[in-house]
């Protein structure tokens, strides 16, 4: 049994900073992958940033240069630091992590981005 909890969502000014953090517990090992996704209403899932137990990292065109992801293997932790918050970054953000055979996916947390 793997259970994934986020936390740091919230509403936040345009230009302002926010940090997501998601930890999962339970029978998890050896998590090769730890990623960040979002979906804004009528659209598509999409992937925001992930890294890999080798410190791998790729980001979205669209966040390059404003958010930055981390982890923590001794926690099975990662985060998600996000500044010059812009209005299009207003989506439910989910995180994910992958191991060989399998994926668990964190429950969501809103990020609103106001003017």
């Amino acid at each position: 049994q793997v259970q994934v909890v986020e936390s740091g969502g919230g509403l936040v000014q345009a230009g302002g900073s926010l940090r997501l953090s998601c930890a999962a517990s339970g029978s998890i090992r050896s998590i090769n992958v730890m990623g960040w996704y979002r979906q804004a209403p009528g659209k598509q899932r999409e992937l925001v940033a992930h890294i890999t137990s080798g410190g791998n990292i790729n980001y979205a065109d669209s966040v390059k240069g404003r958010f930055t992801i981390s982890r923590d293997n001794a926690k099975n932790t990662v985060y998600l630091q996000m500044n010059s918050l812009k209005l299009e970054d207003t989506a439910v953000y989910y995180c994910r992590f992958a191991q060989l055979g399998y994926q668990y996916w964190g429950q969501g947390t809103q990020v609103t981005v106001s003017s």
